[in-house]
């Protein structure tokens, strides 16, 4: 089984990657994510929403890019 991680996307990104990262994980529409999202903030008065993104955005890394795979592949040295 591949090793999934939770990243911030690069692609779908409109504030910090948070949501797109989530849907990528999950393998779902970042727009059905932030519709959820935002309708989760929306009826707990906003206030927590956003302090759960902020946490979120300052917790989950960025996706490291390609050329940083190659570089901590351990088959790279033969």
């Amino acid at each position: 089984m591949a090793d999934r991680r939770l990243y911030k996307s690069k692609n779908n990104r409109m504030i910090s990657g948070v949501m797109g990262g989530i849907a990528e994980y999950f393998n779902v529409d970042p727009t059905l994510v932030r519709v959820i999202y935002f309708l989760f903030s929306f009826f707990s008065a906003a206030f927590p929403g956003i302090i759960v993104y902020i946490i979120l955005a300052l917790v989950i890394p960025e996706k490291p890019s390609r050329s940083d795979y190659d570089s901590h592949d351990e088959w790279s040295e033969f």
